[in-house]
């Protein structure tokens, strides 16, 4: 046993070394208390603002803390949001304009959830109301005579200039669920598997779509090559199988040069799928042709774990990691409360180098349509297809912990402690604010956080989201 002499020196000596380190960050960190503000997500509570916090000097040390130390940073954010799917975009098109513009203010605007990214679908995907592309000829149109965007102009594209004029930095990625039918073996958008010889005309199919875009007031910010490259869905949605050279030869060879001659400056991200097919990104980036025009890799959490990406991340740190797709299950009984689990989701997401979290369908029915495809999913928020009222999803609830408070350009920065059914992120803000997640998926608890000599006595409530401006 450690004599209390020894102890005290130790303590003493940690938190003389915590002040050091706080005190070469600069005097960002000798804040008053009366900075100290916090919200909360519980079950009695609603992103509701906590009162009376205040740091004091740090007399003992705490086994329950979480030390922040801001001088060790990490990612830059980009921001959070979810995708435009054809059936989110069918359903706000059904709306009356005032209900409509009020969902739509209440995501984007600066008052709202202050959504920042958002996903687009280049042609249809299982929640669309029909499958479709943007050449849908009856036979094989290489010289792409017959694309059109003609099925986007009626309710799409206007939702995304709505949702831009909310917001006007909104980043918007765009990712196909399948090519054009003719394009692939089996000659249809359900399942399949692209085929070579039809490259050159994809990647023009690729630089048509982001310029019709542009000419509609639709800047795209970012593509992927296909929405989870391993998988044909059994040929019960538009889906389509990329194997890893296909994708690696497209790439270098076709997509990226027709970016160039177009003079696209739209960036290219590999693989949009889950974490276990992380040895295939390693593969793919180091060609260097394909490292050449790939930005980052997009990511799925529906198999595996997010530490691959930081395995990823240390392989290719020039390399950006975004998380593009999770959404809800609108037949879960927690579909409305569980914003621990997607919190903990969250975290676990930014302390792994995701620059982004981008949610699965923005808006759906009660019954999570409309729906083309085999899986029940559920909206950012449901919108009662007789009554028009709104539900709020335990996924928007978490989102309001993150997107309300942290900027793009943000930093993630280091947060230590481990604490059984506690998760935590820190981020310092461009303007200099700092910002504190933390997740109880448990009891209540009582903890500190500790910066330097200062601590934060806190209670965390049973099954909570808290958020703290520091």
């Amino acid at each position: 046993m450690i004599s209390s002499t020894r102890r005290d020196f130790l303590r003493n000596s940690a938190l003389a070394a915590a002040a050091f380190t706080v005190a070469k960050a600069g005097p960002l960190w000798a804040i008053p208390a009366s900075l100290v503000r916090a919200w909360v997500t519980s079950k009695q509570r609603k992103f509701e603002e906590i009162k009376g916090l205040q740091w004091r000097a740090a007399s003992t040390h705490s086994g329950s803390s979480i030390r922040l130390d801001p001088s060790e940073r990490f990612q830059e954010i980009l921001g959070f949001g979810a995708a435009f799917t054809d059936a989110s975009c069918y359903l706000f098109d059904k709306m009356n304009p005032p209900e409509r513009q009020a969902l739509l203010a209440d995501l984007y605007g600066p008052e709202g959830l202050r959504l920042s990214v958002g996903r687009t679908c280049i042609g249809a995907s299982d929640y669309s109301t029909t499958a479709y592309s943007f050449d849908d000829s009856p036979e094989p149109d290489p010289e792409l005579k017959r694309f059109s965007i003609e099925h986007d102009r009626s309710y799409i594209l206007p939702t995304l200039r709505a949702a831009r004029q909310l917001n006007p930095d909104l980043f918007l990625l765009s990712t196909p669920w399948s090519p054009p039918g003719w394009m692939k073996a089996g000659g249809s958008m359900l399942g399949g598997s692209m085929r070579r010889q039809y490259f050159d005309s994809y990647a023009q199919y690729f630089v048509k779509f982001l310029q019709e875009y542009s000419n509609q007031g639709v800047k795209i910010n970012a593509v992927t090559i296909q929405n989870e490259v391993d998988t044909d869905q059994n040929g019960r949605m538009p889906a389509a199988l990329w194997g890893q050279e296909y994708e690696i030869e497209f790439v270098k060879a076709h997509l990226g040069p027709a970016f160039e001659h177009a003079s696209i400056d739209t960036k290219i991200w590999i693989l949009d799928h889950n974490y276990n097919l992380w040895g295939r990104v390693v593969d793919e980036l180091s060609d260097p042709e394909v490292n050449k025009y790939v930005e980052g890799v997009a990511w799925h959490g529906y198999y595996g774990t997010p530490e691959v990406m930081t395995r990823v991340h240390d392989s290719y740190p020039a390399k950006n990691a975004y998380w593009t797709e999770g959404g809800p299950d609108i037949t879960s009984p927690d579909y409305a409360t569980d914003w621990a689990k997607w919190s903990h989701t969250f975290t676990g997401v930014l302390r792994n180098w995701a620059r982004c979290i981008i949610g699965w369908n923005l808006v759906l029915d009660e019954k999570g349509t409309p729906n083309i495809g085999p899986f029940p999913c559920g909206g950012v928020v449901t919108v009662d297809s007789k009554t028009h009222a709104i539900t709020r999803s335990g996924q928007y609830w978490a989102f309001s912990h993150y997107s309300k408070m942290i900027k793009r350009g943000a930093r993630v920065v280091a947060s230590h402690g481990e604490l059984a059914g506690i998760d935590h992120v820190a981020f310092e803000n461009p303007d200099g604010s700092h910002i504190l997640v933390v997740t109880n998926q448990g009891d209540e608890q009582k903890i500190q956080c500790q910066l330097g000599a200062q601590v934060l006595d806190l209670t965390l409530e049973p099954d909570s989201v808290t958020t703290f401006r520091l």
